[in-house]
């Protein structure tokens, strides 16, 4: 195998922003930020907008759309548009 082709592979740890839940892991990412762990030790951070702590689909507090309503609204909104000639 060629030496030095491979990215480092350390450990970081992400940041949930929408639950302010932080996970320690390993990755090829980087970052220059850094956060001090619970083990004393620091790491470099990286800031999610969202992760399995926060999204819909993993927690079970999914959205149901409503669909009919959006229908009659877009139907009353453009009932005169393109009238009869």
């Amino acid at each position: 195998m060629k030496q030095n082709t491979h990215p480092k592979y350390e450990a970081i740890v992400f940041n949930d922003l929408a639950s302010g839940t932080k996970f320690l892991t390993r990755s090829t990412a980087t970052s220059k930020k850094t956060i001090e762990w619970e083990d004393g030790n620091t790491y470099p951070v990286i800031d999610v907008e969202i992760s399995s702590e926060s999204h819909p689909f993993y927690t079970g507090k999914q959205r149901i759309m409503d669909s009919a309503g959006r229908v009659e609204r877009f139907n009353a909104r453009f009932a005169g548009f393109g009238g009869k000639k």
